[in-house]
């Protein structure tokens, strides 16, 4: 099975509980085709580099993939016909790193600062 990282913008006006189970339903997608999951981070609602149909912020979550083709086509094509997700982006990637991406690491960096 093949890595993949996958990203995906929700609406703006979701609050952070229902963006989660937008991921977990796109997770039970990938574990129904006997893929794993192998990172979910929630991003937070984050600014748009553009305007996409009139929202200038949106929900990022970043999901860690280890999958067969089959399970990420669908799970994609469910992204596609899903109207809260505004954006999606699948990049497939040689090996999944289990630490925090960058973001989430900038993340705690802001929080450890703050304190």
């Amino acid at each position: 099975m093949a890595f993949y990282e996958c990203i995906f913008i929700a609406r703006h006006d979701m609050n952070a509980a229902d963006v989660q189970k937008l991921a977990e339903s796109y997770a039970k997608i990938i574990t129904d085709g006997k893929g794993k999951i192998l990172k979910n981070e929630y991003w937070g609602l984050r600014s748009l580099a553009y305007k996409i149909n009139k929202a200038g912020k949106g929900h990022y979550v970043l999901l860690g993939i280890e999958s067969p083709a089959p399970a990420l086509f669908e799970m994609e094509r469910q992204m596609r016909i899903n109207e809260d997700v505004i954006r999606n982006l699948t990049v497939k990637v040689d090996t999944m790193d289990a630490s925090p991406s960058v973001v989430m690491k900038q993340k705690a960096g802001d929080t450890a600062d703050a304190a």
